[in-house]
C-alpha cells in the first residue's frame, strides 16, 4: 500500500498490490524507441521530392490525410505543414494499418503514405527515393513516403532525439534487477541500430509490426517475467501480452 502511494505521488498508476510485487522479479525489459526512448516529439526537417512533383502540394495532401492518425510521426507531418502555412483539407475514406502506413483520398487525389515496404505494392520506389532513405538511416533520422495517384511523390524526413536520461534510467534498472534490455521497434534497422547502441540495449528488434511485437514479448518470457514499455496505439497487444 505504502508503494502504490508513493508512486501515485509522481504520477504512477499501479494497477494492484500484486502488479508491484510481480515488477519486483521482473528481469526482462521490451522497449518500445519512438516516443519512449525518443524524446516523442520529432520534427520534419526536410521534405525530398522525385520527378516533378512539387514539395508544398505534396506535403499539404499528405498533411491533410495525417489529420486523422494517432501515430506520433503523423502529428510531426501535420506541424510541419501548419508551421509553413499549408491549407489542409479533410481526408475522405481513410484507412490506417497501425505500424505500416495510411492512405484515403483527399481532394480527388488518391494518397497514401508511411514506409517504404509499405508504399512500395502500392506504387514503385524510384531509384533516388533508396538513397534518400539509405541517408536518412545512416543520419539515423526517420523517413516517410508519401505516393500521389500511385506514384512516389516524396519523402520526409523527421528528426526525434534520444531522451537525454535515456543511457542513465536503462543503467539504473539494471542496477534494480533487470538482466536483460530489448528494443523493438518498427522502424528501419540503421535507425533502430543507431538509437539502440547509444543507450546500451542488450538486443534490438527491428521493421516489427504490432503482431511482431507481440511474438517478441511471448518469446522473451521464456527468459524470465517481462515488462514492456510503450506509448503508441500499436504497443497495445504487446502491453496487454506482457
Amino acid at each position: 500500500v505504502a508503494g502504490i502511494s508513493q508512486a501515485a505521488r509522481r504520477g504512477i498508476i499501479v494497477k494492484g498490490g500484486a502488479a508491484l510485487e510481480a515488477l519486483a522479479r521482473a528481469t526482462v525489459l521490451l522497449l518500445d524507441k519512438t516516443g519512449t526512448l525518443t524524446a516523442g516529439s520529432p520534427e520534419l526537417s526536410d521534405v525530398e521530392v522525385f520527378g516533378d512533383h512539387d514539395p508544398e502540394d505534396a506535403l499539404r495532401l499528405a498533411a491533410s490525410l495525417d489529420q486523422v492518425s494517432a501515430h506520433v510521426l503523423a502529428a510531426a507531418i501535420v506541424r510541419g505543414a501548419r508551421s509553413r502555412g499549408l491549407a489542409l483539407e479533410f481526408p475522405t475514406d481513410p484507412r490506417e494499418e497501425h505500424g505500416n502506413g495510411i492512405e484515403g483520398t483527399v481532394a480527388g487525389r488518391r494518397v497514401a503514405l508511411g514506409k517504404s515496404a509499405w508504399i512500395a505494392p502500392r506504387a514503385s520506389l524510384p531509384p533516388r527515393a533508396r538513397e534518400v532513405r539509405r541517408r536518412s538511416a545512416m543520419e539515423g533520422s526517420s523517413c516517410v513516403f508519401v505516393a500521389i495517384d500511385g506514384t512516389v511523390a516524396a519523402a520526409f524526413i523527421l528528426d526525434d532525439p534520444i531522451r537525454p536520461d535515456g543511457p542513465r534510467v536503462i543503467r539504473s534498472l539494471r542496477r534494480a534487477g533487470i538482466e536483460r534490455v530489448v528494443m523493438v521497434t518498427g522502424d528501419h534497422p540503421d535507425v533502430a541500430e543507431s538509437v539502440g547502441i547509444a543507450l546500451g540495449v542488450d538486443r534490438i528488434l527491428s521493421e516489427r509490426d504490432p503482431a511482431d511485437k507481440v511474438d517478441a514479448v511471448r518469446a522473451e518470457r521464456e527468459a524470465g517475467l517481462t515488462i514492456m514499455v510503450g506509448d503508441g496505439v500499436n504497443d497495445a497487444p504487446a502491453l496487454a501480452a506482457a
